[in-house]
């Protein structure tokens, strides 16, 4: 099943706990820290636009890139408030084109934790590496096998924000490393309710449900797929504390180098 199609609609009311500008702030450090002060940036599952706008204020000139056709409709929405020339596409991680190269790509909320199949993961990689100038910087985050297993597990979480409410019910396979969590959404239907209705109670929901599957990666794991790729492995911090990963790390940004491809390799610079 499809991911990220009713829940779309309502990502971001229920991430709003997410410390996005604590985030961006740290990402934006990061990179100044490699010298990627400015100039293009890629945001590879941007999901609905919100750390490619924090990113874009801070200078960069943004690229989206996500699967999810309503992801994007959101982010552009938020383009037109904020009037940022960020240019969004709708393409898969593993396939993903660009027309150049760009100085840093990020990836956070662990969308790389989204690609299942460790092969896809280094084919992912290896993109990523053809795209960035020489030098260029990759920053991704990812859930760790400590979250999955320990902080998640097999669990239902249930949450009502009035507009919506969602029903979450969360497994982890240990031995295929697989997180499976299965989303039964409710969203309120406006302008459905009688408008003798004054307490909502005739008010309607839609229902939708969804399935989405992240594979748990160890930082070992990350650092091989990253090798095969021909991208430099430079540094890991665990996000929480942004100090070195610890065993109970439940999420790890991880900071790799473009490596191998020479001025004269890049579009337009060739004989």
């Amino acid at each position: 099943m499809e991911a990220y199609t009713g829940f779309a609609a309502v990502y971001d009311t229920f991430m709003d706990n997410v410390p996005y500008r604590e985030w961006g702030g740290y990402i934006h450090c990061m990179l100044c820290k490699y010298d990627v002060k400015d100039g293009l940036v890629l945001d590879l599952g941007c999901g609905t636009g919100t750390m490619t706008e924090i990113l874009a204020g801070y200078g960069y000139d943004m690229i989206g890139a996500d699967n999810s056709e309503d992801m994007l409709e959101l982010a552009m929405e938020k383009r037109i408030q904020s009037g940022y020339d960020i240019l969004y596409l709708l393409q898969d991680m593993r396939e993903f084109e660009l027309y150049g190269t760009v100085r840093a790509v990020v990836s956070v909320c662990d969308s790389v934790n989204y690609i299942t199949d460790p092969e896809d993961l280094e084919k992912v990689f290896r993109l990523v590496n053809n795209y960035l100038d020489p030098g260029g910087i990759f920053l991704f985050d990812f859930n760790t096998e400590y979250k999955y297993r320990e902080v998640m597990g097999d669990c239902t979480i249930a949450e009502d924000r009035g507009e919506c409410s969602f029903i979450w019910d969360n497994y982890y396979y240990e031995e295929e490393r697989i997180n499976e969590y299965d989303l039964t959404l409710f969203v309120r239907e406006h302008g459905q309710a009688d408008s003798d209705d004054q307490d909502g109670e005739g008010q309607l929901y839609r229902r939708y449900t969804e399935t989405h599957y992240q594979r748990a990666y160890t930082l070992e794991e990350m650092r091989m797929l990253l090798d095969k790729a021909g991208l430099v492995f430079e540094a890991a911090y665990d996000m929480d504390t942004k100090e070195k990963p610890r065993n109970i790390s439940e999420r790890i940004c991880v900071i790799a180098r473009e490596c191998g491809k020479q001025m004269n390799d890049l579009p337009g610079t060739g004989e």
